[in-house]
């Protein structure tokens, strides 16, 4: 998009507002170009561990934790 100087002095609230990442908006003075707005990359997404983080932290597992459930006894093959 390109403004003139007049046009972007008058409309800055709303072109700002309507900047989407990687947009770009040339602000021209006598058809030439002086300044040029660029909205900002999207933020990266968040940081994800990768699996076995917490192996280790586990101190306590009960002797029957994998034993067949009774409610799901009418289930088994």
């Amino acid at each position: 998009m390109t403004l003139t100087v007049e046009e972007a002095q008058a409309r800055l609230s709303d072109v700002l507002r309507g900047l989407s990442p990687g947009d770009e908006v040339v602000i021209t003075d006598a058809g030439k170009p002086v300044a040029t707005l660029t909205a900002p990359p999207p933020p990266p997404p968040p940081h994800r561990p990768g699996p076995g983080l917490l192996k280790g932290q586990i101190v306590y597992m009960a002797p029957d934790f994998d034993a067949p459930l009774d409610d799901l006894s009418g289930y088994a093959p």
